[in-house]
């Protein structure tokens, strides 16, 4: 029995799990929480690298008390895409790390944007545009804000890639994480030298060479093996941006299957065989951490609202769910714009929330947690129907993060989206991608002819208990408010 550790280390917590791939079970899971710095500007979104290191240990050391240690042969690691990590010539992390949902980089943005002649010839360039979210903007930002940091600056590592150093001791890099730099092109999967050289011409030599997915990061350094009680040669994957795990983790490794993801922020994606490029920048035209390409929409604003909304009423989940049950379809024509971070999709660095609609029937418990479900929903669809537009229309939607446990929101969902959504049998989708990548890396060192096609299908499922098909009469209201939820964006986005 060959046991695969799987590791999503996230913006609020890192999660691990052991599989057993023979059977293609799960033996153990653990989870560490950590935070975000506290008492930031708006817009800046920071952590300390050395706390995800610090979760990685625990969480890892928690799973192997529970599973028979000597038959671990390989751990694959998911992170939160986008992160800058600075480190010095010898690996020390400089100052925290500047995150996805960091917005303070807009004229970073603008600046590298006039300097690579607009956004179009930056999409011709890499493949994307420079965004906020993105992590080409946060490394001028520390050389225009923080030059005596910037003087140290030596490598440039992304959240995953800082936990296999962690556990590898090796600076590595693979093209699915990476290209959510804005650094890559990402139809060649090879650095830009266009982008590199508008922030600095030494940038080059700070980030690692790219290798492939199907590669190792390196083995266990001895010192961290002891640690866990495991071998030192078990082997680190190349891992992968959470995205880009999340899909490995739901079979979303051939064409035709679509993934949703509904945690703090919101993201949906498909596999592709060729890069789907976004002429408007709106759908992110990411590489997969399977050799191939994952077009995606991201936006910022999920969990993150209705929590914030469930708590003000001191709601639990329950209640929240029984709440939006009971309102009407359509919040009795309660409108949010859900922009509480600002926003990518659309880009909104700027943008704050709006509620529109309100009257004397509609001013309830229910009508406002309804409200904010269905806003970050049609938020997620705006950028689904992009999708569309691109040749990406799915049959069937794989939804897992938080949102997707809940039934109510499953239905919210198959009603705006227009087609069946249904949750994976096992949740922590990233992690999951995180185990299956690792196994798909030994196989190959090996000399087996492994497919992550073939993994995938032995180990991931669907519960088909949780599947939610559209009712056409709701179908028809959302589309309604779809109008009008757009209309307002698009009033709304010059005050930002």
């Amino acid at each position: 029995m060959s046991i695969y550790l799987g590791i999503d280390s996230g913006t609020q917590s890192t999660k691990a799990i052991a599989l057993d791939l023979e059977r293609g079970t799960v033996l153990a899971e653990a989870r560490a929480p950590h935070s975000l710095i506290a008492g930031l500007p708006a817009g800046h979104m920071e952590q300390h690298p050395q706390q995800w290191a610090k979760a990685l240990d625990t969480v890892i050391k928690a799973v192997a008390a529970k599973i028979d240690r000597s038959r671990v042969r390989g751990i694959g690691v998911s992170g939160q895409q986008h992160g800058f990590v600075p480190l010095d010539l010898d690996g020390k992390v400089i100052r925290p790390a500047k995150l996805w949902c960091d917005t303070s980089t807009h004229t970073e943005c603008e600046l590298l944007t006039r300097k690579l002649g607009g956004q179009k010839d930056v999409i011709k360039k890499t493949g994307l545009p420079f965004l906020p979210g993105y992590t080409a903007p946060k490394i001028l930002w520390l050389k225009r804000h923080e030059p005596a940091n910037f003087k140290k600056l030596r490598h440039v590592l992304l959240p995953h890639d800082y936990l296999n150093f962690h556990l590898t001791g090796n600076y590595f890099m693979e093209p699915g994480d990476a290209s959510g730099t804005a650094l890559l092109d990402v139809r060649k999967r090879k650095w830009s030298t266009d982008a590199l050289n508008a922030i600095d011409k030494n940038l080059a030599d700070w980030l690692p060479a790219l290798s492939g997915s199907h590669e190792a990061a390196g083995t266990l350094r001895p010192e961290i093996a002891k640690l866990y009680g495991f071998s030192s040669d078990v082997v680190v994957s190349a891992g992968g941006g959470d995205n880009m795990m999340g899909a490995i983790g739901t079979g979303n490794v051939t064409p035709g299957v679509v993934s949703a993801s509904l945690g703090t922020s919101g993201t949906i994606y498909a596999h592709s065989e060729k890069p789907v490029i976004d002429a408007r920048g709106e759908i992110a035209a990411f590489c997969s951490s399977t050799g191939g390409w994952l077009p995606l929409l991201c936006t910022m604003n999920v969990t993150l609202v209705t929590e914030k909304i469930r708590e003000l009423f001191g709601a639990d989940h329950a209640a929240m769910n029984a709440a939006v049950k009971a309102a009407p379809v359509g919040a009795g024509g309660l409108i949010l714009l859900p922009y509480l971070d600002g926003e990518r999709t659309p880009n909104l660095p700027n943008g704050r929330g709006v509620l529109f609609g309100l009257d004397r029937h509609n001013l309830g418990r229910g009508h406002l947690l309804r409200a904010a479900m269905e806003g970050v929903t049609m938020n997620m669809n705006y950028g689904l129907r992009r999708l569309a537009d691109l040749g990406v229309k799915p049959r069937e939607i794989r939804a897992t993060g938080g949102g997707a446990k809940s039934a109510v929101w499953r239905q919210v969902m198959a009603d705006i989206f227009g087609v069946p959504v249904v949750a994976m049998a096992e949740d922590e989708g990233a992690a999951l991608g995180g185990a299956l990548q690792a196994a798909w890396c030994v196989g190959l060192r090996d000399g087996k002819k492994t497919t992550l096609a073939a993994l995938a299908k032995n180990v991931v499922s669907i519960d088909k208990s949780t599947r939610c098909t559209p009712n056409e009469k709701n179908h028809t209201v959302y589309r309604e408010l779809q109008a009008k939820h757009d209309a307002l964006s698009q009033t709304v986005r010059p005050l930002f």
